[in-house]
């Protein structure tokens, strides 16, 4: 800046100060342990303007929708923040550019503001010291979380300890054509009975895939006679004797399913495709709610239902956590705090939105909020939450889950 007149020394000092005092409150946000010492309005002041780079899973456009347009709507109007959602394909992504940056010394200044993440990823976060911990408390709508639950105070096994804040819960389901299979399988022994009488009519991604591994979980719970044998740290010898099983019914299974098990979808989308496209009779999520979207937008017949299994099927909790060196942390503060509220996860929960089963405990929400909720329509292709929650099976502890997908890689994906 050049001065041309005397007053322009004086503009420049302005500037200068204004300039140190926006580095300052710069510096105040990517420092989490002072920034969590202020008072949330304080830390609101501090967050207008500023920007969240939130890496997600971008597979479902609905899901894409309502961050970017409610929630980002929402932010920008009521809190001055700019959400800038990035689609990823796996969390594993988010996850490796924090790990890459602290390898080379990005300590305030990291790409990644937020992160939907669960299970491994925040396993690996959290024992490489990627993650930002004990700020939870700080949130207004904290207090809308049921801590003691042990589905939301430990993620696979991993306990939370402050260094994510749920989003949404999740389980389990298949989703079959009501019109073509009448009588689906509902249970693991019955459904390789089914694949077996019915050649090239199932298959399974690749347990690469997030919705393919917890597939090949089922079938691990079964080989072991339950989970009850696997919960706990992980056990070498009963995982080599539970593996060996399993690996000879998927292996057994293969000439069975669609193209004789030469290959394997590569995703969950390429499944939902074969499904559309009626070359399979089978798919299913983690969220029941994306087979009422899929009829809704016209992919799916309206004649396709979904169910869980008679020994249950697997349910968890997803979150949203904040890197170590998000330089925008009072940003992701409030974007996390607007997530949790009430209002965002109705509307999350909406059929035609997402369908997305609530983090929150709903009697510790206002009485309007609760009859909302309960007026909620239930889509006929979709398994209500309640029934299906009724035979939930829990996740195993994330050495555990590394080791059966590396073990179907090696064993089975071959």
């Amino acid at each position: 800046m050049t001065p041309r007149a005397p007053l322009a020394t004086l503009a420049f000092l302005a500037l200068s100060t204004a300039a140190l005092t926006s580095v300052s409150a710069l510096a105040d946000t990517a420092d989490g342990a002072a920034l969590i010492t202020k008072p949330w309005a304080e830390i609101e002041a501090m967050a207008r303007g500023g920007t969240v780079n939130f890496f997600m899973w971008g597979g479902a456009d609905s899901i894409n929708a309502y961050v970017s347009e409610h929630i980002g709507g929402i932010a920008l109007r009521d809190h001055g923040i700019t959400l800038n959602r990035v689609g990823i394909a796996d969390t594993s992504e988010a996850v490796n550019i924090v790990l890459g940056e602290k390898e080379a010394g990005v300590t305030d200044a990291g790409a990644v503001d937020m992160i939907w993440i669960n299970g491994e990823n925040f396993r690996t976060m959290r024992q490489a010291d990627l993650v930002w911990c004990g700020y939870t408390d700080v949130l207004p709508n904290i207090g809308l979380v049921n801590w003691d639950n042990p589905a939301i105070a430990n993620d696979f096994g991993v306990p939370v300890e402050g260094c994510e804040v749920p989003w949404s819960r999740a389980q389990f389901a298949f989703a079959h054509n009501s019109a073509v299979v009448a009588d689906p399988p509902k249970s693991i022994p019955a459904l390789l009975a089914w694949i077996e009488a019915n050649p090239g009519r199932f298959t399974y991604p690749s347990a690469t895939d997030f919705n393919g591994a917890v597939f090949v979980r089922h079938v691990f719970y079964h080989a072991a006679g339950g989970p009850e044998a696997l919960i706990g740290p992980f056990d070498q010898a009963k995982f080599d004797e539970v593996a060996a099983k399993t690996w000879a019914i998927l292996n057994g299974i293969e000439p069975f399913l669609w193209r004789e098990g030469a290959t394997y979808p590569a995703t969950i989308v390429a499944l939902n495709d074969l499904f559309a496209n009626s070359e399979v009779d089978f798919t299913f999520n983690y969220e029941p709610s994306q087979f009422g979207l899929a009829v809704q937008a016209g992919t799916w017949p309206e004649t396709v239902r979904s169910y869980g299994l008679a020994e249950g099927t697997i349910g968890n909790t997803n979150y949203t956590a904040i890197p170590f060196n998000s330089p925008n942390k009072a940003a992701a503060l409030v974007l996390q705090n607007l997530l949790l509220s009430e209002g965002a996860q109705l509307e999350k929960a909406k059929p035609e939105v997402w369908g997305a089963a609530p983090a929150i405990e709903m009697d510790r929400t206002s009485a309007e909020v609760q009859v909302a909720f309960a007026a909620l329509p239930a889509h006929p292709s979709v398994i209500p939450s309640d029934v299906l929650g009724k035979t939930a099976l829990p996740e195993l502890q994330a050495d555990w889950i590394s080791a059966i997908e590396q073990g179907w890689v090696a064993n089975v994906g071959q």
